[in-house]
């Protein structure tokens, strides 16, 4: 299983409308919704009002693979570069 914890530091005062766009476009009820998906969660941090978890655990590479070739991956990133500043990506893999 690959877990992967997605930290988004939206551009100041753009979290919100992050979030929304993200969920606007359907882009968590569709990631849920692949085969190989087994948990694709957003939480907000409560020490910093610009910071998104995204928490995604993968049954494979080729289930994620799949998943980043998705159109609504794609636009995923173009959401991320009108709203978000940085992102770093903390890959896990289940033993």
């Amino acid at each position: 299983m690959i877990v992967l914890n997605v930290y988004y530091k939206a551009k100041p005062g753009k979290r919100e409308d992050f979030y929304r766009m993200v969920n606007n476009e359907g882009i968590p009820e569709k990631s849920r919704e692949e085969e190989g998906n087994v948990k694709y969660e957003y939480f907000m941090s409560e020490s910093d009002e610009d910071t998104v978890l995204l928490i995604e655990h993968w049954k494979d590479d080729d289930a994620f693979d799949f998943h980043t070739r998705q159109d609504y991956f794609k636009r995923l990133q173009e959401i991320k570069s009108e709203y978000v500043a940085d992102v770093v990506i903390d890959r896990f893999e289940k033993q």
